[in-house]
């Protein structure tokens, strides 16, 4: 079950890793130029963040089985697209297709913790699940270059194909061997004697991402259109992070071969560093959640190392250290990578089973929105005068944002105190 949780977060990703890790090879080979490589990230991600704000609600109405299909057919059927040789169109195409394959893997992968897990395990099993994309990353950026070696980055993209499909036969038969909970609701534990007046709306909902996994929880009815008020909070912070994120992910590699020249499978590796760095570290940071680590001092931790990340790929590009480059690759998979887990460990205290998908796909959205927006302005921004520099400089200033909106979540977590 765990396995194919972590595939159905990965499975869409692994189209734009894989792109990425040989955009060199694709911007030549088609003759596009590196803003119009990025709207293949923009095309992606717009898709995913329309689905996950307008499919949402149509998720909680339908089952496990059917959403995880969906979500590995659509991954399989993308990256059989981009071996089909009819140009840059195309690519758009099947960018746009695991976009929408990104519209429900958060939402129903929380839906199935919540009614087929057992409380104790559900936060740690959110930071294994979230940290597929970050396994999609390192796979699709070792993989996709080796196999492009061989048979071009069309043939490697038919050969990664199979991976979802496999996926899928998997899930037929977790979904199978795991039956429902016998109470599928969020857990509400023991209150706490600091907490808030429930009849205060503003202090409970900035209770719900501070306190530990004992905090307790109203969860609002599933028919209702609200959220509380903390849910868009986060949304908000998912959207700044994910412009840095992406903006990081889909042009790094681009950046090491053009700036540092590297070879194009080495290339690839950076971003496979960051990936595998990412995956431990998401881990590391759902442990701490379920420790009872505040949510927003979390984010403040992660927003400032993410700042110190940008800080050096713009020291690399201007001293032309590879050194700082795998340094500041490192803190990006420590920090920005980190970010979904504690947001979604968040929802997972607050938000009942009946709603989550929805719930999720609507912080989902706010991220997917920033990852549609960071490539195409770093894509800009690259192309520009100014460079990488300009770019990574932008970036580092995204991330301040980060930490200015954590400053002001511990500041009304106190107040709430």
């Amino acid at each position: 079950m765990l396995t194919v949780l972590l595939g159905a977060v990965g499975a869409g990703p692994l189209l734009l890793y894989g792109l990425s890790a040989v955009s060199d090879s694709i911007i030549v080979d088609l003759g596009i130029s590196e803003a119009q490589f990025g709207l293949l990230a923009t095309a992606c991600f717009t898709c995913a963040a329309i689905g996950n704000a307008t499919l949402a609600r149509v998720a909680d109405r339908h089952s496990d089985m059917f959403l995880m299909t969906i979500v590995f057919a659509l991954a399989a059927a993308a990256l059989a697209l981009v071996a089909v040789p009819a140009g840059f169109g195309m690519l758009l195409v099947a960018a746009a297709l695991s976009g929408i394959a990104q519209s429900f893997p958060n939402g129903v992968t929380n839906r199935i913790l919540l009614e087929r897990v057992p409380v104790q395990k559900r936060i740690g099993w959110v930071g294994i699940k979230q940290s597929g994309v970050q396994v999609s990353q390192l796979v699709a950026s070792v993989v996709f270059p080796l196999l492009a070696a061989a048979a071009g980055w069309r043939g490697a993209a038919l050969v990664i194909a199979l991976v979802p499909l496999v996926l899928m036969v998997m899930t037929w038969r977790a979904l199978r061997a795991a039956p429902l909970l016998a109470e599928t609701s969020a857990p509400v534990a023991e209150p706490d004697p600091g907490e808030p007046d429930p009849g205060n709306p503003d202090l409970a909902e900035a209770a719900d991402v501070t306190a530990g996994p004992a905090a307790p929880v109203a969860p609002a009815p599933a028919a209702s259109p609200r959220y509380p008020g903390m849910m868009w909070a986060l949304a908000a912070f998912g959207l700044l992070n994910g412009i840095g994120v992406q903006a990081t992910n889909v042009y790094m590699p681009l950046f090491s071969v053009r700036e540092l020249d590297f070879p194009l499978v080495l290339g690839g590796v950076t971003a496979a560093v960051a990936g595998a760095i990412g995956v431990a570290a998401r881990v590391g940071w759902a442990r701490q959640m379920a420790r009872g680590a505040s949510g927003p001092r979390v984010l403040l931790l992660l927003a400032l190392i993410a700042v110190a990340g940008a800080a050096l790929f713009f020291a690399a590009g201007v001293t032309g250290w590879p050194w700082l480059l795998w340094i500041a690759a490192a803190l990006h998979g420590t920090s920005a990578l980190g970010v979904s887990v504690v947001l979604m460990s968040a929802l997972m205290r607050s938000i009942p089973a009946t709603a989550m998908a929805s719930a999720s796909g609507m912080v989902t959205a706010g991220m997917f929105t920033g990852f549609a927006l960071g490539p195409v302005a770093m894509g800009v921004l690259v192309s520009s005068p100014g460079g990488f520099s300009l770019g990574w400089a932008v970036v580092g200033l995204v991330y301040l944002l980060c930490a200015l909106l954590a400053v002001v979540l511990i500041r009304a977590a106190n107040r709430a105190a």
